[in-house]
């Protein structure tokens, strides 16, 4: 090959690697903007002043032949075309850093981002000393919480925006899962309560009470435990904030079932029944297949955390 070659075709290999770099940094800034609801904040987050964040946008679009976001006195808003090419772009990202994390796996560093997705008592519980554990032996893998409700999770977790999740069974089926935990399902009524000396409750006297329940999507288990044992509740508050749920029962507004994990701090005028028929939500981390290295360590981490306070319990 003549030294002209060599020079065009070196010329085109470099030109191709920074026009699929460049390519790479804008699909980043559009997903982050998305992401964050403004241009402001991208910027923030990307340490790019707006002005680059708006040129890169704009680069995008005409790269594409459409606009892509919207702008207006509400922030920022994906137009059709912007949400149709929101999941390919955040794919293309996700297998980017995916494949970064494989090399550098093969050359021994580990590197890397988590997004976990995660609900109240896994956060509060679990998850600061399961973090603090995993830093300590994982220092270049950055980890991202993200809670939600078990439906939101499910979402998140198959449309890509979070590597996996805290649920509970049942679970999509083509997600992976690990079983972590049984976690007793258990009834709070105030010491008010005509109840409050029993030790357990029957099925029919819930029925009977007004019943406090958390909102859709955090009330998976106590439904189907009422689909198990026939009951129709008596709903008379849904919210979704556990404290909440608690102040109401404190001041004997209604009763209410709740997992023992939420039930780590109970105030004195509360009391706690066993159901009459041992009920459980099975708590485990759902992933899609083909995770990343830096969330199978992750992963990894969460079960060896667990083993050691003697919490698996599946």
């Amino acid at each position: 090959m003549s030294k002209m070659n060599v020079y065009n075709v070196t010329n085109e290999k470099n030109s191709y690697i920074k026009e699929n770099k460049m390519t790479l940094s804008r699909f980043e800034v559009f997903y982050t903007v998305v992401e964050s609801g403004s241009l402001t904040k991208a910027g923030e987050i990307l340490n790019l002043t707006q002005s680059g964040i708006s040129h890169a946008i704009t680069s995008l679009e005409t790269e594409l032949g459409f606009s892509l976001l919207t702008r207006g006195r509400a922030g920022i808003c994906l137009t059709s075309n912007g949400e149709r090419m929101l999941s390919y772009i955040r794919d293309i990202l996700i297998l980017n850093d995916r494949m970064k994390q494989e090399a550098a796996a093969i050359n021994g560093v580990e590197v890397g981002i988590v997004r976990i997705g995660t609900f109240t008592s896994v956060t509060t519980q679990w998850l600061p000393h399961i973090i603090k554990q995993f830093q300590d032996d994982h220092p270049g893998i950055v980890l991202k919480l993200f809670e939600g409700d078990y439906s939101t999770l499910e979402q998140w977790i198959s449309n890509g925006e979070i590597d996996c999740g805290f649920l509970t069974l049942p679970t999509p089926k083509s997600f992976e899962f690990l079983p972590l935990k049984k976690d007793r399902m258990l009834c709070i009524l105030s010491d008010q309560h005509p109840f409050h000396e029993l030790d357990n409750i029957t099925f029919k006297q819930i029925e009977a009470e007004s019943l406090i329940m958390p909102k859709e999507g955090w009330d998976n288990e106590i439904n189907q435990i009422f689909k198990e044992n026939n009951i129709k509740p008596n709903v008379k508050f849904e919210v979704s904030d556990d404290q909440a749920i608690m102040a109401m029962v404190q001041n004997n507004l209604g009763i209410s079932i709740r997992p023992e994990m939420t039930l780590s701090h109970v105030p004195n005028n509360v009391r706690i029944l066993n159901l009459e028929k041992e009920s459980f939500r099975f708590i485990g981390i759902a992933t899609k297949p083909n995770i990343s290295p830096a969330t199978k360590k992750f992963i990894d981490c969460v079960h060896s955390w667990l083993s050691d306070q003697n919490l698996l319990d599946m």
